[in-house]
């Protein structure tokens, strides 16, 4: 059971179900990650509907890490996503929501 208040999310990868996180360790690594911008800019790109698979991917792979799971992006290029790349998408801007969320919001 996924704890939204804590910035967990739930998405089964090849028919695992599996928590995802964005910690401080995990947003850094993936601020890393981004081929241009900041995480401001990828909320913002996510807000406008103006992201890329490769952002979803970035964050999937983000949360899964910080969720405390040994992944890398490679990992994920041939996982398969219950609810296909939209459920992969979904999950990824709930991270992001949940991860900049102000408790009692």
């Amino acid at each position: 059971m996924t704890n939204p208040w804590t910035g967990e999310v739930a998405l089964t990868i090849d028919g695992e179900r599996r928590v995802l996180k964005l910690t401080l360790g995990a947003l850094a690594e993936l601020e890393q990650e981004l081929d241009s911008g900041s995480l401001v800019e990828l909320v913002q790109r996510f807000e406008g509907g103006r992201f890329s698979s490769s952002d979803v991917l970035a964050l999937v792979v983000a949360g899964l890490r910080g969720g405390g799971g040994q992944v890398t992006r490679d990992d994920l290029l041939h996982a398969e996503i219950a609810g296909g790349p939209m459920a992969g998408a979904k999950a990824a801007a709930e991270l992001l929501a949940r991860a900049f969320m102000v408790p009692g919001q």
